[in-house]
């Protein structure tokens, strides 16, 4: 079976301020629609944007697409991510930590935020550090596939994940082809880094900056769905998102996302109180 493309969007960016531009490449509040994903930001920032703050009850999975994106939190782990590198943090029970470039440095970044079920919420923190130099690759004709989680034909990241995700880097050539699977079960969309194509069943357009979110396929226990995509003529890179929905009720506010509001409450007193 082959996915077809249930919506196309671009991103609409703006000034947050002096040193921080941002879109929204999935906005918050489709919990449903994107699940198990929450939101995704695009951003541009320099030092100075954000500091030291927390998380609870989800994760957050940042793509450095330029500059060197600095990282450090209240447990004493840090390090640096550059262009092509992932940082996946799993927030858990709470973590405090800081995101900045580099000093004298901008970077240009995706973050997305994934949802934990009600089981994992108050997981123990970790942070994985994705170099992309470590990352399993699988080149077929004309197309080179880098594999940050999930699984490529034959090809197996080791990211530890609480939720089945698939993460898939494709830089396909000119006029060149892909068609990755994933479980039908999934929830997924692309996110388009350069160049133009079309994608999926129906050839649905695409180019840079834009986002396609994939039709849903229903529940189909242990089938795999093909997401089509082919360059019109110059090098297209995409990434590839998608997951297992972990569809539980969802309460969110700033930087927490729980099941219920009682829950949220008692993340803010927790954090006010320095149990992070």
């Amino acid at each position: 079976m082959e996915r077809k493309i249930k919506k196309v969007w671009s991103v609409t960016h703006r000034q947050q301020g002096e040193n921080h531009k941002q879109g929204w490449v999935l906005e918050p509040g489709n919990w449903a629609e994107f699940d198990p994903f929450l939101l995704m930001a695009e951003d541009w920032f320099k030092k100075g944007t954000f500091g030291f703050h927390p998380h609870r009850g989800m994760e957050t999975v940042t793509y450095v697409i330029d500059g060197e994106l600095e990282h450090k939190d209240n447990k004493g782990g840090q390090g640096v991510l550059k262009g092509g590198d992932v940082q996946w943090m799993t927030a858990g029970s709470g973590i405090i930590h800081a995101e900045e470039p580099v000093e004298g440095s901008t970077v240009h970044s995706l973050q997305l935020w994934v949802n934990l079920p009600s089981s994992e919420k108050m997981t123990e923190p970790r942070y994985q550090d994705l170099y992309q130099k470590d990352m399993p690759v699988r080149e077929e004709d004309g197309v080179k596939i880098r594999v940050f989680s999930g699984t490529y034909k034959g090809q197996k990241a080791s990211t530890k994940n609480h939720v089945p995700i698939t993460m898939l880097e494709l830089e396909i050539d000119e006029y060149a082809k892909a068609a990755p699977e994933i479980p039908a079960s999934y929830n997924g969309f692309l996110f388009i880094l350069e160049g133009k194509g079309t994608f999926g069943k129906d050839k649905t357009t695409g180019g840079k900056g834009d986002v396609l979110l994939l039709e849903q396929a229903g529940e189909r226990t242990g089938e795999s769905t093909a997401v089509s995509m082919e360059s019109n003529g110059e090098k297209l890179k995409v990434l590839l998102y998608a997951g297992e929905p972990v569809k539980e009720p969802i309460a969110a506010q700033g930087p927490f996302v729980m099941n219920t509001h009682e829950e949220i409450k008692q993340a803010f007193d927790d954090y006010r109180n320095g149990k992070f």
